[in-house]
């Protein structure tokens, strides 16, 4: 079996590029663009990231239910019913992003000269 890094990306990089950064009416015109057969592999390509799952989802959403199940078998009959369901509506993956927050305090406290290690000093 082959490992999901060895798998080869049915589109181009700069294409997958696009789909990541896609608004959700981008991305469903980005779908438009793409063969039905290479768009069920690219849904289960996509779908087994988990960084690209969303637009795996969306991508399954315009796809016929035998091509997902050929491009991926039980995985594939399985995620064109995900993309069925009223909750998994096609959107890039930009809105699910979890923002970033830095630390706005110290991580510890920070110790008088005199109260450090002599061997600390020296450095």
């Amino acid at each position: 079996m082959r490992e999901l890094n060895e798998e080869p990306c049915p589109v181009a990089d700069s294409v997958l590029g696009q789909l990541y950064r896609a608004s959700p009416h981008g991305l469903a015109e980005l779908i438009d663009t793409v063969s039905p057969e290479v768009r069920a592999v690219l849904a289960v390509y996509c779908y087994r990231r988990a960084h690209l799952a969303s637009i795996g989802l969306a991508i399954a959403a315009s796809c016929e239910e035998d091509d997902l199940a050929f491009a991926g078998g039980n995985l594939g009959a399985d995620l064109y019913v995900k993309a069925r369901t009223a909750d998994a509506a096609p959107e890039s993956s930009y809105s699910q992003r979890r923002k970033v927050t830095l630390s706005s305090g110290t991580i510890r406290p920070l110790l008088p000269l005199d109260d450090m290690p002599a061997s600390r000093q020296s450095a």
